[in-house]
């Protein structure tokens, strides 16, 4: 089936009988081959759909002599390892990808319909075995094609290891990062290009001075990248951040209402920096009196001091860092 543009440079992939689209990068070498795998038990296993030996399905666990022959767990533990992956191979190329938008490329990649367009490619459907009755209907499901896929990385990391798997996935899956990629960056409003170019594969710490690391890129330091702004540590937390927050959750926990009543401040501070005085009143009770240049910074004097009558240790926050 051919590819139609989709308005932003991207091809739009065949329709799968779920209604969503895979993601289809070009590649103009062929994608890369299919590995094998060694052993004949597990590749068997890849292979075999749970309607082949129609077990039940309501077992909680299978003896220990008889687990089940079907490729379920291999397809379970290869969801994993393909999202330990995916989620790596993201690190390497778009190192300073926020976890939001990382997390919807990444959901794209290892959607059932990209898998299942992948499967496709491999020819994976066509060596699965079950049960005959079931056989049309179960080639022709982009789940079924996908959780194949996924069988497949769980027997290949099983039989050679995650450096295997890595090997073959990594240049498989970088076009479709790409993809994914300028996709989600027009979701969020921006043009599919970034501004800039994509940084080599690095990693990002504060930069180290010493002289056993200098003169080296293990911490992106010679990346030809801006220093960064967070290598030094952030200012010093106020002490009165977080009280009021603390105070209202315990009297909440208690199903008290807190009455925040100012008091008059004639003669203290200036028009442009007035001072507030503030009541804590619950039940009746002032529990808390604060003053501050802002509302909010006397009503977190106010909770400091509810905490004590209260009873709850106040956090002693000077020196500390926020997290």
């Amino acid at each position: 089936m051919t590819s139609t543009p989709n308005g932003i440079g991207l091809p739009r992939g065949p329709n799968i009988p779920n209604g969503r689209m895979p993601l289809r990068p070009e590649f103009p070498d062929g994608i890369p081959p299919l590995p094998e795998i060694r052993s004949e038990a597990l590749r068997l296993q890849v292979f075999t759909h749970r309607s082949f030996f129609a077990r039940p399905t309501h077992v909680f666990e299978d003896m220990p002599d008889d687990p089940s022959p079907d490729n379920e767990s291999l397809e379970h533990l290869g969801d994993t390892v393909l999202s330990l992956v995916v989620t790596g191979l993201l690190r390497e190329v778009y190192p300073c990808l926020r976890v939001g938008p990382s997390t919807k490329i990444r959901a794209l990649v290892v959607g059932n319909p990209t898998l299942a367009w992948i499967s496709l490619q491999y020819r994976l459907p066509e060596r699965l075995r079950m049960h005959p009755a079931q056989a049309i209907t179960l080639q022709a499901s982009a789940n079924i094609q996908a959780d194949l896929f996924e069988s497949f990385v769980g027997g290949l990391y099983l039989d050679q290891g995650l450096d295997a798997v890595k090997a073959w996935l990594h240049p498989l899956l970088r076009p479709f990062l790409a993809v994914a990629y300028r996709i989600v960056r027009v979701q969020h409003g921006l043009p599919p290009e970034p501004p800039y170019p994509i940084p080599p594969t690095t990693y990002y710490a504060y930069n180290v001075t010493a002289p056993s690391l200098q003169g080296h890129d293990v911490l992106g330091t010679k990346a030809g990248l801006p220093p960064q702004s967070w290598s030094t540590p952030p200012p010093r937390m106020p002490t009165s951040i977080g009280h009021l927050s603390l105070f209202n959750q315990h009297l909440q926990q208690q199903c008290k209402a807190i009455e925040w009543v100012y008091s008059d401040s004639a003669g203290e501070g200036t028009k442009t920096t007035p001072i507030w005085i503030v009541r804590a009143m619950v039940d009746g009770e002032c529990l808390g009196r604060g003053r501050g240049s802002t509302k909010k910074a006397a009503r977190n004097e106010a909770a400091k001091e509810g905490l004590v009558k209260l009873g709850i240790p106040v956090p002693q926050l000077e020196g500390q860092y926020p997290i």
